[in-house]
């Protein structure tokens, strides 16, 4: 169809109920069928407007080359991405849902460890105790990399997630964790604590468009209340 702008909202969880949510408030509401497997919407009486429900990650990637126009998705999957992604792709509107905190986390007895300075006296000592490096599970090793190196610390290694973050250090897998977390429960429940400077980044939903949107974007996004 043509002029049809496509609009990607993640497809699961409280980031979809809230990203719909925020569509119906400003006037564009979301019809969508709530078959499992189902992956499109639409906007009310406006068939120019063509939903897709994604994992949020590949929000960020199909913004970057340009198959969709408009998406939500959290600036902390934004920040990860690669850089020439990122600059593939302008932040509209940081939205008031979606919010949490990308920290560093040591196990509760690590009580000598308690800042960034701290942690890299202990990584010097794995290295000379051990002959190796302080281990670093993570989800967002882009981000992680790019903040410990900001703070001298240089002996480590990332050690990649695949889920359940918390249980690396106490499985053996990694000494501590870089972790996304909302209200530091989950955290706490897994006997980890976050350093007093861990904090990597605040992340909020956001409301991201392609820098390859084409004209007919601009009175939809005029007519957004937000």
């Amino acid at each position: 169809m043509k002029d049809l702008i496509t609009i990607g909202l993640p497809s699961k969880g409280r980031l979809k109920d809230k990203a719909i949510s925020f569509f119906n408030d400003s006037g564009f509401k979301i019809l969508h069928n709530e078959k499992e497997r189902n992956y499109f919407g639409t906007i009310e009486k406006n068939p120019k407007i063509k939903i897709i429900f994604l994992h949020a990650k590949e929000i960020i990637q199909r913004l970057g080359d340009g198959t969709l126009d408009i998406g939500v998705s959290g600036l902390d999957l934004l920040k990860e991405s690669h850089k020439n992604l990122q600059g593939k792709i302008n932040i509209q509107k940081k939205l008031n849902f979606g919010n949490a905190s990308l920290v560093i986390a040591v196990p509760d007895d690590w009580i000598d460890v308690q800042t960034i300075a701290d942690l890299e006296e202990v990584s010097f000592d794995i290295r000379s105790k051990r002959n190796s490096r302080l281990r670093v599970a993570t989800k967002y090793p882009n981000l992680t990399n790019d903040f410990l190196i900001s703070k001298g610390v240089t002996q480590y290694k990332l050690i990649p997630s695949l889920g359940a973050t918390e249980t690396y250090p106490f499985i053996g897998s990694s000494e501590i964790i870089t972790d996304i977390t909302s209200t530091g429960k989950t955290l706490s429940d897994n006997n980890l604590r976050v350093l007093k400077d861990g904090l990597i980044l605040n992340s909020t939903a956001c409301l991201l468009i392609t820098k390859k949107y084409k004209k007919n974007l601009e009175p939809f996004l005029l007519n957004l209340k937000y």
